[in-house]
């Protein structure tokens, strides 16, 4: 509050000249809906019956109570299934915890509590109780729990919910959150018309524009408040905000998903939560029901929901953004998710909303394939950026996220665990859709786009599989192109390199040059096991070189360029990522090799199952296939 003066009479006056019953609420017979005849207030308090409470008491009231007293003795506040009635300076006394609630938020202290927790567990025994008339509910507040102004936080605890109680900072912060409460439960009601709806209104339509012309964190706190105050619209407008600033949330867009005009951007949007198995109230069945109830088709929404589930929705906007979007998805769909954004940044400026209601192109979120790469920040950007014919100043660009080349492939996951082991085929200028038919198996072809790691997670093993043997190490590939040009399929959770390892080189470089690389996951720590690191280079189905490194023991054939000679990029007494990395810059710096992280740690990506890595066992040869929990070693 910092000392700002306020004005009760005028607060509480408004308040009163506003109120009509709630829509559920009946209205007596008067003309005028009962305005006249409920009174939320008393006449004020004076001054000796303030201080004789006080007195009464044994404290002086934090400034603003005092102060609403004296405006009105009493009020009726009317919180839904809580708080009914506030007494006046006659009606007030300590509460003095007659539940004994202060031992059982005492014991749940733990041995180093909250600030806040311990000052909740003392309240119960000094705070000041004002109701007079509530549903089991107690408006609290307390001395203990004061800002440098000297007021007091109040806190609602309604006894019949099992919750914390609610905390307000001051007495005054408590009314005008009941005061907001009041107008939002009567939003619905078509006569609640009134100089307060009609100025959180015109802010509401601010903030749209604000929006549009991307001052959107400008426009935040007004559709906040707007919303507070229950307006039309304002709720929309927030999660539009929100959304794109934690695109991996859900949000609910309410009956604005039927309207035609924005069905296409919200429907598949409302779909995701359910296509990823997040729908916990009833399953699918629930959500189809809950769409129906607000006027989209059935066999709509059925049908929005499993094109979102199966990956094959496309987001298809109208127009030169729409345009843009297809020309972004064919990038992106090939592991150049930096070009795709870049293509999206460009175009936003045209983007145009199909109704009011819309501020921002939040179907993007829906798309699988472009929907993965909008990160908060990249979501942040766009609400930066003036769209609808609006004019405004170009934000700051969100920086690319993939590094160049391979050395990523080095770097600890986030959970701070070693890179598992991964494997990947480079073939130099061919169309990424013609692998599958270079080095997959028989009938192979490409997926959807998908996330590469889930699609291997579930693919099933040798011995689930009929007519493949055991010893055979297919691998579930995601498929992309480089931005020099190279055609890879990446498996980045590769088993380790045995015996029978039989490099795809040859059969990838039919038609051209291609490039090999495996390694083997690491063992924590490495002991006995160290990983395997492969090379093999081929062009016109002859293998040119090729070598395998395991601990000190290097394997080589064929002329070695001495930019890639393990010996000198392996060196005694280093460690295994040591020289790993080596090789990969030097992959990166001789052949131009590189890939997408973003794209296959985040994105969606064709994948194809490839011919087996290893070949059968010859005379004399054995192999063991074991698993753990679904593991193969």
């Amino acid at each position: 509050m910092s000392g700002e003066s306020f004005n009760w009479h005028e607060f509480l006056g408004r308040w009163q000249e506003e109120w009509v019953p709630r829509a559920d609420e009946e209205e007596d017979d008067e003309g005028d809906g009962g305005r006249s005849a409920f009174h939320l207030g008393r006449p004020g308090a004076q001054e000796p019956a303030i201080a004789a409470a006080e007195e009464r008491l044994g404290r002086r009231l934090p400034t603003s109570y005092r102060e609403f007293l004296a405006a009105s003795d009493g009020w009726h506040v009317e919180q839904t299934a809580g708080v009914y009635r506030l007494g006046g300076a006659a009606d007030i006394g300590w509460f003095e915890d007659p539940h004994d609630m202060t031992p059982l938020y005492e014991e749940s202290l733990g041995d180093h509590p909250r600030e806040e927790d311990v000052l909740l567990a003392g309240m119960w025994q000094r705070a000041l109780r004002l109701e007079t008339d509530s549903d089991m509910s107690y408006a609290l507040l307390d001395p203990g729990d004061s800002d440098q102004d000297g007021e007091w936080a109040l806190y609602v605890y309604k006894g019949w919910s099992g919750e914390l109680p609610d905390r307000y900072p001051s007495f005054r912060a408590y009314m005008e959150a009941m005061y907001r409460g009041f107008h939002a439960d009567r939003a619905e009601r078509p006569d609640f018309v009134n100089a307060t709806t009609r100025a959180q209104d015109a802010r509401v339509e601010e903030a749209r524009l604000l929006a549009l012309r991307g001052r959107y964190e400008e426009a935040l706190p007004l559709v906040e408040e707007a919303l507070s105050f229950g307006r039309p619209h304002s709720g929309v407008l927030l999660n539009q905000l929100r959304h794109l600033s934690a695109p991996r949330g859900s949000r609910d867009y309410g009956f604005l998903v039927a309207d035609p005009r924005y069905l296409p951007e919200i429907l598949p949007t409302a779909a995701m939560t359910p296509a990823r198995g997040e729908w916990r109230l009833g399953g699918d069945d629930h959500w189809l029901g809950m769409m129906a109830a607000r006027g989209v088709p059935r066999d709509t929404a059925e049908a929005v929901l499993g094109t979102v589930r199966d990956g094959t929705h496309r987001y298809a906007p109208p127009g030169p953004w729409g345009l843009a979007v297809s020309e972004a998805r064919e990038a992106a769909r090939w592991g150049a998710t930096d070009a795709a954004w870049r293509i999206l940044r460009d175009a936003l400026p045209r983007w145009e909303a199909p109704g009011p209601s819309l501020i921002a192109p939040i179907g993007l979120l829906a798309d699988p394939v472009l929907g993965a790469l909008i990160t908060p920040e990249r979501g942040r950007e766009i609400l930066a950026t003036p769209r609808d014919g609006q004019a405004g100043p170009a934000p700051d660009q969100v920086p690319d996220l993939d590094p160049p080349g391979l050395a990523w492939l080095t770097e600890p996951a986030p959970n701070g665990r070693s890179p598992e082991g991964y494997r990947c085929v480079w073939v130099e200028g061919i169309d990424p859709a013609r692998l599958p038919a270079l080095i997959g198996e028989e009938g192979a072809g490409l997926s959807a786009p998908a996330d590469p790691r889930e699609v291997a997670r579930r693919a099933p093993r040798p011995h689930e599989r009929e007519g493949v043997e055991l010893w055979e190490d297919r691998a579930v590939v995601a498929v992309g192109r480089t931005a020099g040009a190279w055609a890879f399929a990446f498996d980045g959770c590769s088993h380790h390199l045995g015996n029978l390892f039989s490099s795809p080189a040859r059969a990838a470089s039919a038609s051209g040059r291609a490039v090999v690389v495996w390694r083997g996951p690491r063992h924590s720590p490495p002991g006995d096991h160290p990983a395997a690191f492969h090379l093999s280079v081929a062009e016109q189905g002859e293998e040119l070189y090729a070598f395998t490194v395991r601990g000190t023991e290097i394997r080589r054939s064929g002329v070695i360029p001495e930019a890639l000679d393990p010996a000198r990029l392996f060196r005694p007494g280093e460690g295994e990522p040591d020289g790993e990395l080596r090789v990969l810059e030097a992959l990166h710096t001789e052949l131009g090799l590189s890939l997408p992280r973003f794209a296959l740690t985040e994105g969606r990506l064709h994948t194809f199952t490839t011919r087996s890595w290893t070949r059968a066992p010859r005379e004399g040869e054995g192999f063991g296939y074991v698993t753990f929990g679904g593991l193969r070693t």
